[in-house]
């Protein structure tokens, strides 16, 4: 998942919860959750976190899939609770601190996703959202990240009010949305010596799948995502300037009026006539409707992941050209 660069000043200047400690049996369940939805006609794979706030790291030591939404007859909620009940039973730990959701590089940024966060967050001040990239894991890079919202973006969704200027007194840009909370993997003592065992189990060739140099087919598909998000923003820009034109418009035509009625006022009190009868403007010149600011800055953070990820990806590529070029020298 492509790093996205945050404000340094907000960075975690709101959560007591420094990082989130991810235990190897829950990235488990979270990367097989995901690869098999990835492979079937799922786009997106959800699931429940669970664990505890221990000082200042959120610790997530297991965790559940939701149902898939075409299951009409299952209720969600109950699902949950039915879920946290069994797991308490067999003593497992069974406090919600979050959600975890698939993604292909920067798509999981979205309207629906934020909304979801914030009602967390509301509700367990400390839950996060993981974001796994089943896409870039399948590479070889292992793509794990944990988001919160930023205070401004809890603000602005508890107004409900994405207007221009409640942004702009709030302050909220594209990179002020979500805060990249560090992401650290722990395993148990005898999970780490199952690892080494395995290592020195595995074939030299089958481990060398990371230093594939066929990237083209990725490459492309990322430069079509962005390319895609830059015709929608461009679309929302043609669409807010098309209003800043309307709201132009109005002003001048209103301008004329008044000056129309007043000119109408002079000439009916130099013939001692009674002046015109009072009208409510606003009825005659009914303010424009604003657009919204938040699928814009939305596919604005999406340019901006998509951007950040094709840097990284490129420096990747070029480092193992490089690599075998000096390979092939030497041979």
């Amino acid at each position: 998942m492509a790093s996205r660069r945050i404000d340094p000043k907000i960075k975690e200047s709101y959560s007591a919860v420094k990082y989130v400690q991810v235990e190897g049996l829950a990235l488990m369940k979270i990367a097989k959750h995901c690869h098999e939805e990835c492979a079937s006609d799922v786009i997106i794979a959800q699931g429940a976190l669970l664990g505890l706030v221990v000082e200042d790291r959120l610790e997530i030591t297991n965790c559940f899939a939701f149902p898939k939404s075409v299951d009409e007859s299952i209720n969600d909620e109950k699902y949950q609770l039915d879920m946290m009940k069994s797991l308490r039973q067999v003593n497992v730990d069974h406090y919600h601190v979050g959600w975890y959701q698939s993604s292909d590089v920067g798509n999981f940024l979205s309207l629906p996703l934020l909304e979801s966060q914030f009602h967390y967050q509301t509700s367990i001040e400390e839950s996060v959202v993981l974001i796994f990239d089943a896409p870039k894991t399948n590479r070889g890079f292992l793509s794990l990240s944990a988001y919160r919202l930023t205070p401004q973006a809890l603000t602005m969704f508890k107004e409900n009010d994405f207007l221009p200027d409640t942004l702009k007194s709030l302050k909220v840009g594209y990179d002020h949305l979500l805060v990249k909370v560090p992401v650290v993997i722990k395993n148990s003592t005898l999970t780490n010596i199952l690892l080494s065992e395995l290592s020195f189990k595995i074939k030299v060739e089958e481990g060398s799948e990371h230093l594939d140099i066929g990237t083209a087919t990725v490459l492309e598909g990322q430069l079509r995502h962005l390319m895609d998000r830059v015709d929608d923003l461009n679309q929302e820009a043609i669409k807010f300037n098309r209003y800043q034109q309307a709201v132009v418009r109005q002003s001048t035509e209103k301008h004329r009026y008044l000056q129309k009625r007043a000119l109408e006022n002079q000439a009916r009190a130099a013939k001692d006539e009674p002046p015109l009868p009072e009208e409510d403007i606003t009825k005659i010149f009914r303010a424009l409707p604003v657009p919204p600011r938040l699928p814009p800055m939305l596919m604005a953070t999406q340019v901006d992941a998509y951007a950040e990820e094709i840097a990284k990806f490129s420096t990747q590529s070029l480092a193992k050209l490089y690599m075998t070029k000096a390979m092939n020298t030497n041979n």
